[in-house]
């Protein structure tokens, strides 16, 4: 009993000392919030960069002349981009006192017909507990908060390049880190080619994604298309919810520019677009299960978004399967990976049958 007692106080120990050290993990994140999405940003470009960058050393041109050619178009593609969303921002946040105080007169005149129908409703509903207005001070906020990370894009692009640089020296590192080659670095070098072929399905699918979304607000007359275009593209990282954050905010503005009938054809165009996308694009050119329950999903978005933000939201899906990669691949925090998986039997009895690494 007393050697129970001792195991018990132990596991105990080392639960509330494990409890402890990730509480303080959490809170380094969270206060060098600015860094690590930097960091998360340029490892995205870099996982980006990485296609043609070996595509181009199979051509036999030189590593470093592949990596500035690749720079090269990125530095263009960003350029070209910016310039044109940041000139559809500029106006956007240049008539927004004006689109809030029409949503509120479309507010007040809605509340005044439902009045007249013997519903009673009173404005404070609208204006406090819904607040139509707030969201296009929400989504001026949101695409500010992405310039501001934009601005260090000098930085970002100089990590990336010397990422890129020392591509062919990862596998070597990997293999040293993790001690035991002939067992890891196959499971390892499966899930950076995995990673690596979501991230860059997933950022081609949500800019053909954008691009629809921006032609239909322009067939539509809705202003901005290029701007709801960008956002759209942004918003469909984040999973399930994505398509529909991003038609509020160009639904309100159709409402107060055309009327109820273009914000219905806003709200039907984004989600049919988000939904043939997600239930039948992404699944048949990606042909990758993710492995993650619906829960978790929904629960890493909340996670990651509230601790990096924006890019926190957007990379929830990469940052959760690296986290429940690397906890199946030791014994002592399986049961996490069990956890965050996915309700496939043959997934978790997979996981539970994986011998521990011999060391």
């Amino acid at each position: 009993m007393k050697t129970i007692q001792q195991d018990g106080s132990f596991n105990g120990k080392n639960i509330l000392v494990s409890s402890a050290a990730l509480v303080i993990i959490l809170a380094g994140i969270y206060l060098a919030q600015s860094v690590v999405v930097l960091f998360l940003l340029a490892v995205f470009l870099a996982l980006l960069g990485t296609p043609p960058v070996l595509w181009l050393k199979e051509k036999h041109i030189p590593s470093s002349i592949a990596v500035l050619i690749v720079m090269a178009c990125m530095v263009a593609i960003l350029i070209l981009i910016g310039a044109q969303i940041g000139s559809s921002f500029s106006s956007f946040t240049n008539e927004l006192p004006m689109l809030q105080t029409r949503i509120r007169e479309q507010v007040v005149a809605l509340c005044s017909y439902l009045t007249s129908k013997g519903i009673a409703v009173t404005e404070e509903i609208f204006l406090e507990y819904i607040n139509p207005e707030a969201v296009m001070g929400l989504t001026a906020g949101l695409l500010s908060g992405m310039s501001s990370v934009l601005s260090d894009v000098v930085l970002i692009l100089l990590t990336v390049t010397f990422m890129l640089l020392e591509i062919s020296s990862y596998p070597k590192k990997i293999r040293v880190i993790l001690g035991d080659p002939e067992q890891s670095f196959p499971m390892f070098t499966q899930f950076i080619v995995d990673m690596k072929r979501y991230m860059v399905l997933k950022t081609f699918i949500n800019l053909v994604t954008g691009i629809l979304i921006a032609v239909w607000m322009q067939i539509l007359g809705v202003k901005f298309p290029i701007l709801w275009g960008f956002l759209a593209f942004l918003l469909h990282y984040i999973p399930s919810i994505g398509s529909i954050i991003a038609a509020i905010p160009a639904a309100l503005l159709a409402l107060v520019q055309l009327g109820v009938g273009s914000a219905l054809l806003v709200i039907v165009g984004n989600l049919l677009v988000g939904f043939v996308v997600g239930n039948v694009i992404e699944p048949k050119l990606m042909g990758l299960k993710l492995g993650l329950s619906t829960l978790v999903v929904i629960l890493s978005l909340i996670f990651w978004g509230s601790l990096l933000g924006l890019i926190g939201a957007i990379l929830c899906i990469p940052l959760t399967m690296a986290l429940k990669f690397a906890s199946e691949n030791n014994s002592s925090t399986r049961w996490i990976a069990v956890l965050l998986g996915s309700e496939n039997d043959n997934d978790i009895r997979s996981l539970l049958k994986r011998k521990p690494k011999v060391k």
